[in-house]
């Protein structure tokens, strides 16, 4: 396999979840600023122009950090990161998806349609007069999730998993942007500074 990297928080969840699981890719670093990833020789790997992306053995693409995370949880499933059984692991992927939809979203598009205007603005449809209201949503949303959390160590209570992972890439790119966790979400500070002491988050930074 071969991992197409670059800068920012989807490809940071892949490494992170890559060095969680103890796994060495070969990778290709793709000049995410200087538009490499619109060029036609990187998306005859992935047409939809983002990062990053895994090569198979096979010599398949596979696009998306969710399909990717979970296809080496498949290939590799000791430590388990999604889940060993099928409760376990519908409980991560709800997880994943309430943060998907919830948070991330709101925050990454907060961040395009205005600090990162510059980058995004021949790339794809902004719209800069949302920005603020998506921030404010993403905000909510993490305060939302904090109330829910109360009594657990991780998201999906004892075991650490890909939500933490996924959560963890957005909420620390997001304090580089401006967009940091209300002090008031409490557990959420705490969950914070315990994935922060993991090595898969200096490893992945």
């Amino acid at each position: 396999m071969k991992f197409y990297d670059s800068l920012g928080p989807n490809p940071r969840t892949v490494r992170m979840f890559l060095a969680e699981k103890g796994i060495e890719l070969p990778r290709v670093e793709v000049d995410l600023m200087g538009g490499e990833n619109r060029q036609d020789a990187y998306k005859a790997k992935n047409p939809d122009g983002r990062l990053p992306c895994l090569e198979l053995d096979d010599g398949t693409f596979l696009a998306e950090i969710i399909p990717i995370c979970e296809y080496l949880e498949e290939k590799h499933p000791d430590p388990v990161l999604v889940g060993a059984t099928p409760e376990e692991r519908a409980e991560t992927r709800m997880w994943v998806r309430r943060i998907d939809l919830n948070i991330v979203e709101p925050m990454v598009n907060g961040f395009r349609f205005a600090e990162g205007q510059g980058l995004f603005q021949n790339r794809m449809h902004l719209i800069p007069q949302a920005a603020d209201d998506l921030k404010a949503i993403a905000q909510e949303n993490l305060a939302w999730l904090d109330g829910l959390m109360a009594g657990r160590e991780w998201i999906a209570g004892a075991r650490f998993s890909l939500a933490d992972v996924f959560l963890f890439a957005f909420v620390d790119f997001g304090a580089q942007v401006g967009q940091t966790i209300d002090p008031k979400c409490a557990w959420l500070t705490d969950w914070m500074a315990r994935t922060s002491a993991r090595p898969s988050a200096a490893a992945s930074a």
